[in-house]
């Protein structure tokens, strides 16, 4: 890197986030819109759907179309042992940089309650017990063609197996392994998630593997190789920012981190005198956009992007995140968060500002909200994670 860091100020970060967002410029499709975010956040389903619409003009079913019919878009476990859609190259990426690592934890865990907690006996040779479950499971799966998690059960009774969660608690629970094996297959990359049963905001999936949904596997990556590659598309997509960033979105260790830029042609960057790294080739400003203002749905990918959020949150952490750092419904105006909204009972969209954006802005925020009440129609959403100023808001 250069002794002397290259000053990217706020301003010109906030600039970058609305162009490369589609939030200063619309995106023309659910695939062009994923690949500029990298992923879409998708623990909540609805929030998928309102991170495109935000962005374009499109409707749910443009999405789906995406999901379920051209497949060129795909849910999946990703960075932080969360579930988001990527299109289908980088999920192919992200399995290697990430979801590979989980699975492993995630088999390791199982083997140990099985071990320990399952009921109404422990388990014997849990670890051949469980390979060879998953593998039943996974050729029931490949047979049906696409099936919900309950009726394998049918084919692979093994999976009513119980287990006994803090036996002795007052929280204790019992219930069967029957999501922790699928849980497993999807982070082997064995098995997707596929269109839900209902509404685009039904979180009942069907099951299919990845050959069946696809036509073929995920592209295979080396692990070091397909790290190096996830970061420098998250730099492109939310850099210039710090370190800590990176490691916060990705989930990675320090260690891993430091080995994926370290493959990278990067600069130090001068953040308003905080450290970060952008890009070599991507430190020429971006051009100054026609003022834009947003409604971003409760986890959207852009507020989602960063774990140091100053530079565009302000002081409005405790109003619009959640305590477990979730962020809810939020109003954007030229890369700022002004606001938080929510949706009334009766259908309507309503907001409230929490810095002065000016008489012009706050009239383009309620002409999005009255576009998105419309966009919603009959529909209702409330978000998964809440917060406290969006359930203020949506009370009636």
């Amino acid at each position: 890197m250069p002794t002397k860091p290259v000053k990217i100020g706020a301003a010109q970060r906030r600039a970058r986030l609305g162009v490369r967002h589609h939030l200063a410029t619309a995106g023309r499709s659910p695939e062009e819109i994923t690949a500029s975010l990298l992923a879409l956040h998708a623990t909540d389903p609805a929030t998928v759907h309102l991170t495109v619409a935000a962005r374009s003009r499109g409707t749910t079913a443009d999405t789906e179309r995406a999901l379920y019919e051209d497949r060129s878009l795909v849910r999946m476990l990703g960075m932080r042992r969360t579930v988001f859609v990527f299109d289908v190259e980088t999920a192919g990426i992200v399995q290697a940089a990430c979801t590979d690592d989980i699975a492993v934890k995630e088999h390791r865990q199982l083997v140990k309650h099985l071990t320990e907690v399952g009921h109404p006996e422990p388990v014997a040779d849990a670890e051949a017990w469980l390979a060879d479950v998953a593998e039943s499971t996974a050729r029931a799966l490949a047979k049906r063609g696409e099936a919900f998690a309950q009726d394998l059960t049918e084919d692979e009774p093994r999976l009513k197996q119980q287990l006994r969660m803090a036996p002795g608690k007052p929280y204790e629970a019992i219930g069967a392994i029957t999501s922790r094996v699928m849980f497993l297959l999807a982070a082997t990359g064995r098995a997707v998630r596929g269109r839900p049963r209902g509404s685009w905001l039904s979180t009942q999936y069907r099951w299919s593997t990845i050959e069946g949904w696809l036509g073929s596997a995920l592209p295979e990556w080396q692990p070091d190789d397909a790290r190096a590659e996830l970061a420098k598309r998250w730099l492109r997509a939310f850099g210039p920012a710090p370190v800590t960033d990176l490691r916060w979105w990705t989930g990675w260790t320090a260690g891993q981190v430091k080995k994926a830029i370290a493959r990278l042609d990067v600069v130090e960057a001068d953040l308003d005198g905080q450290q970060g790294i952008a890009l070599a080739d991507d430190v020429e400003p971006v051009a100054e956009q026609s003022p834009w203002v947003a409604l971003l749905p409760a986890l959207d990918p852009t507020p989602m992007g960063w774990s140091d959020r100053g530079w565009y949150l302000g002081g409005h952490k405790e109003a619009l995140f959640d305590r477990t750092g979730n962020i809810g419904p939020s109003v954007w105006s030229d890369g700022r968060i002004v606001g938080a909204w929510a949706q009334r009972p009766g259908g309507e969209v309503v907001f409230r500002l929490l810095a002065d954006v000016g008489a012009e802005a706050e009239a383009a925020i309620g002409a999005e909200a009255a576009r998105l009440t419309r966009w919603l129609g009959e529909t209702r959403v409330t978000p998964k994670f809440r917060t406290p100023l969006e359930r203020e808001l949506a009370s009636p």
